[in-house]
């Protein structure tokens, strides 16, 4: 393990890091929740898709994310067509049980599919939709969001399969116990499939769109960019990586990574113990 600490930077974390510290100390129980680092080659080096949240989110306002969110309760359906490595593959990758391997890759590919777009599906084990949108797409969307449908009612209507192999498992972080609202997030990578293209009409952003991960860090280390712990390792990997196909195709070593909010003499930092 590596200790790394992060500066507390932002003013919410500052807020609930002094509340916290006041009292009464009750952490909330973590919610399942999965996110998707979409990745594709550039001309300077391997982009990432992000977006910012905007400021009257309960959980990380303003801050620059990955697609992603909650786990639901809909993504346990078994009738969802499935082509890939099976829930019991995932199991063993993610070190958990099989049903909550299977939601957690449906809650990836639902979420990705509603923050940007980007549907890693297809009409059989070894293609992918090449043009999802346009209107009758976007409402698909607004169904999901709004959880009048499920992705599973969704593929099955459209005669698709989920594509679990376009996925790879990146990372698995829990959210400081200072924090009011707390994730238990299993981050993925994936590339952007041929034909479709990412959009920021999220109703949870208000800027998105694609960036060299080095440019990203950049505007982090300057100060006008936000980003968690979390974000920020993430986007330090994907910089580091030579194409995004090797990104995606990657096995690195993943253990939960919970940080702690730590004193020292320069103040107080999220300290995290990252897997080597």
């Amino acid at each position: 393990m590596v200790t790394r600490d992060f500066a507390v930077q932002a003013a919410f974390l500052r807020e609930h890091a002094d509340a916290w510290a006041a009292g009464p100390r009750r952490p909330a129980p973590p919610r399942l929740a999965a996110t998707v680092m979409l990745v594709r080659d550039g001309d300077r080096g391997v982009e990432v898709f992000m977006l910012r949240r905007v400021a009257t989110m309960a959980f990380a306002p303003r801050m620059h994310v990955f697609p992603g969110g909650g786990v639901d309760p809909r993504d346990s359906e078994p009738a969802l067509p499935w082509a890939g490595p099976t829930p019991a593959d995932w199991a063993r990758v993610m070190r958990t049980d099989e049903a909550q391997a299977r939601e957690l890759v449906v809650a990836a590919v639902r979420e990705v599919f509603e923050e940007c777009g980007v549907l890693l599906a297809g009409p059989s084990a070894d293609t992918v939709a090449a043009d999802v949108s346009g209107p009758g797409w976007d409402r698909v969307r607004e169904g999901l969001l709004d959880r009048s449908v499920s992705l599973s009612e969704v593929l099955l209507e459209r005669g698709l399969v989920l594509r679990s192999d376009l996925l790879g498992y990146r990372a698995h972080w829990v959210t400081p116990e200072f924090e009011p609202r707390r994730y238990d997030t299993r981050f993925f990578a994936a590339l952007l499939p041929a034909g479709q293209r990412a959009d920021d009409l999220s109703t949870e952003s208000d800027r998105g769109g694609w960036a060299r991960a080095e440019d990203v860090l950049q505007e982090w280390r300057s100060g006008a960019a936000g980003m968690l712990p979390p974000t920020i390792v993430s986007v330090e990997e994907i910089a580091g990586a030579q194409s995004a196909a090797q990104l995606v195709a990657e096995r690195p070593s993943v253990a939960p990574v919970m940080p702690v909010l730590t004193d020292t003499a320069d103040g107080p930092v999220l300290r995290a113990e990252l897997p080597r």
